[in-house]
């Protein structure tokens, strides 16, 4: 039976969390008015949006965009960051190609996983016996924090969604560890979690999950709420499996390879920036894209997180250490990654886990706040914090000296605000002060993003695709273009410019149109040595020569392999080049309006991409195809006396190639060309090709056996529930549900 006590705390918190999402949006506004892109740049522009629409196309005919054969630089999207087994991502995706104004639909997308990430971090808080006025200044807080507002927000959003998702995951895990919550949303948000197709998500949660077990057995002092925490959390794993394992199995392939741990100084924090976590104007010391000092607050958490520890009863909180030593144990864990090395594996640039940082700690000094505060008239604390205040400025002073003023402004804004909260915590309570510490974090959000300079990571897309349409050469059939990113000149980046020739990244994937190339964090090692092909899609000069190139094993091109039927070079890259003979099969087509920025090279006899299937080359047998998608292409072979077939497709694990049934082995040409023998004899058999993701038998068992457990454990925590409630009746003077004689009759007066 709820009391109205429990009713009114039930009141208070949706009021709160409602307070807390509306934060967020009001963040969002007061960052749009200091800059309308700052949701739309960098890899949000080049690399996200248009895969989403792209993605999108392909769901909305019916094709599920596991590989995609064409795009040869970034088209296994079983690798990519895609999302493609992450149901709220493939619902951004179906709806990307109805947007035009993709700007806007990025913005709001990021809107609706910014609030998930605000909520999450209050729940986080409400799970630790934090009080709701405080929660929700942490869940505003943290969108709002350095890292997370000017990267992960900005640009980088697989680790903004997986954010969003993990926090909630947190909160969910100290929940069911501590009876009040059931496995299932624990297995929900993990799931979520490791479903984004990105690394440094899948580490930070076990991570997230090994601190909270230990807390809570250090808490509770039993096992049994940390091993049921564990096995839960084992569940998601194992059902996101899919997700994760072709990454692995195909890593031999790809850049990320390499498994060696090594230190690097680009992106690696040190731990006396912690100093600069609550100084608006920090510039922090580090090696990143702008030098040594950065012009960003990278660092940045919240205004009132450093002066607040003087206004925490620290010997109080001591004795109930335990039962949030979960929240210490990940802040360290996580403090020390930020400072090295600089690359684990595939684990590069330790900045990348600020955010979650900056979740722990605020986290860690809400709690403490809304439970040990003491804002009682003290000088000692008033000189602590002043004291505190002064370290902030020094860290940030030595850092960039010649911005003394802005870091004295920040410092008089820090100290106003913060005594102004004192002043309501004492006089009008808590929830004052905190409503406070919310509106405070607007101003403070707008004038970061204002003072920023420039990015320099910003490609500046258009954003409407109607308009990139209109603008941008009708090219049908199959793209290889050769050009360097680097080549353009801030003024070249519009629509009227580079833009409406060159498809750099993946701007291709806004106009529909068949690019072999495309953003990819992941890349086919060997093919982008073929073309000297960079994760934008960038050549070197030399790609010209290479793509006509006579491979020695077929006496064929590369062009011819990978039967493209245009090749685009970048003026910038290659300024005399339509003044040489075109290739042997090739001819120069003019293109009226783009001549400053492209050359375009076409077949003479037409599409070649359209003719013959997967067929690229034969030698000694006859092959005609008959199917050619994206799973299973065919073709009907003779060949007499013996001979081989080279495919039009990257070799990619996971393929399977059979020759009426039995299988056979493949072989690659070029180290990038998946090639097989035909033996003698063979009379008009079928060759079948197919592409599964590597291990895909496993994923489906890990999934079943991942449900499988979670509903194991959901029934064991009903019958647990119920059987306590039932202890928990007679003591409160209620009759058993199995005692039929105490109960009343209905209607019985």
């Amino acid at each position: 039976m709820s009391t109205s006590a429990t009713l009114e705390s039930r009141r208070t918190r949706s009021i709160w969390g409602a307070v807390t999402a509306l934060g967020v949006i009001a963040g969002y506004a007061a960052v749009l008015l200091a800059d309308p892109r700052h949701f739309y740049t960098d890899d949000t522009e080049a690399q996200y949006a248009p895969m989403w629409v792209m993605l999108g196309t392909e769901l909305r005919e019916g094709r599920f965009p596991a590989l995609v054969p064409w795009e040869w630089m970034a088209g296994n999207y079983s690798l990519e960051e895609a999302g493609l087994y992450n149901p709220p991502q493939l619902l951004v995706h179906f709806l990307a190609p109805s947007m035009d104004n993709i700007a806007l639909y990025a913005t709001l997308v990021k809107l609706v996983f910014s609030i998930i990430a605000g909520i999450g971090v209050y729940r986080i808080c409400l799970a630790y016996g934090a009080k709701a006025p405080w929660s929700a200044l942490a869940g505003v807080a943290f969108p709002l924090s350095g890292w997370f507002l000017f990267f992960d927000q900005a640009s980088w959003m697989t680790s903004h969604t997986a954010t969003a998702w993990l926090v909630n995951a947190w909160a969910s895990a100290v929940l069911y560890a501590r009876g009040r919550g059931g496995p299932i949303p624990l297995f929900v948000f993990l799931y979520l979690t490791l479903t984004v197709q990105y690394a440094f998500p899948a580490v930070l949660a076990a991570l997230v999950i090994l601190s909270v077990a230990v807390g809570e057995y250090l808490h509770q002092r039993s096992a049994n709420p940390s091993l049921r925490l564990l096995l839960a959390a084992s569940c998601a794993a194992l059902a996101a499996l899919a997700a994760n394992l072709p990454g692995i199995l195909s890593s031999q392939v790809t850049w990320r390879g390499n498994a060696k741990i090594h230190n690097d100084p680009f992106l690696t924090v040190p731990w006396s920036e912690s100093l600069n976590a609550s100084l608006p104007s920090t510039t922090p010391a580090f090696t990143a894209w702008w030098g040594h000092v950065q012009p960003l607050p990278m660092v940045y958490i919240a205004w009132f997180l450093i002066p607040a520890l003087a206004f925490i009863a620290w010997r109080a909180a001591a004795d109930s250490i335990r039962e949030y030593s979960g929240i210490a144990f990940f802040a360290v864990a996580v403090l020390m990654w930020t400072a090295g090395p600089g690359a684990i594996g595939p684990l590069r640039w330790p900045a990348r886990v600020l955010p979650m940082l900056a979740v722990a700690l605020l986290v860690l000094v809400c709690v403490l706040l809304s439970r040990h505060g003491s804002f009682a008239s003290s000088r000692r604390r008033t000189l602590a914090a002043a004291t505190l205040v002064g370290l902030l400025f020094i860290r940030s002073f030595s850092a960039a000296p010649q911005l003394v003023l802005r870091h004295l402004l920040a410092v008089a804004a820090v100290v106003a605000i913060g005594a102004a909260a004192v002043w309501l915590a004492r006089n009008r309570g808590a929830a004052a002060a905190c409503a406070l510490g919310v509106a405070a974090t607007f101003p403070i959000a707008f004038a970061q993003v204002q003072s920023a300079p420039t990015t320099p990571l910003s490609y500046n897309y258009p954003t409407n695709r109607s308009a990139m349409a209109a603008a941008f050469p009708d090219f049908d059939g199959r793209t290889l273009q050769l050009a360097d990113r680097a080549l353009l000149l801030p003024e070249d980046r519009k629509l009227s410019g580079a833009w409406g020739s060159l498809a750099i990244g993946n701007y291709a994937k806004h106009l529909g149109l068949e690019y072999v190339h495309g953003y990819t964090p992941i890349g086919h090692a060997a093919f982008a040595g073929l073309l000297c092909m960079a994760w934008d899609g960038s050549t070197c000069p030399d790609a010209y020569r290479r793509a006509f190139e006579t491979e020695a094993i077929t006496g064929r091109t590369i062009v011819d392999l990978m039967k493209v039927d245009r090749v685009v070079l970048h003026t910038a890259q290659y300024p005399g080049v339509r003044d040489q003979p075109a290739p042997s099969g090739w001819k120069w087509v003019d293109y009226p309006g783009h001549e400053r920025y492209i050359r375009v090279l076409e077949r003479v006899d037409g599409l070649r991409s359209t003719r013959d299937g997967m067929i690229a080359d034969a030698d000694g047998v006859l092959a005609t195809s008959t199917a050619n998608n994206t799973f299973g292409s065919a073709a009907r072979v003779t060949s007499p006396e013996g001979g081989w077939v080279v495919l039009s497709r990257l070799n990619w694990p996971g393929h399977r190639i059979t020759l009426n049934g039995r299988e056979l082995p493949l072989k690659t040409v070029a180290k990038t060309f998946l090639a097989v023998d035909i033996p003698a004899g063979t009379s008009d058999a079928e060759l079948v090709l197919s592409w599964r993701p590597p291990g895909w038998e496993l994923s489906i068992a890990g999934a079943s056996a991942g449900l499988a457990g979670i509903g194991l454990l959901h029934w064991t925590y009903q019958r647990r529930r119920h059987r306590d409630l039932e202890i928990a009746r007679p003591a409160a003077g209620l009759p058993r549900d199995d005692d039929a004689s105490e109960r009343p009759l209905v209607g019985a007066s």
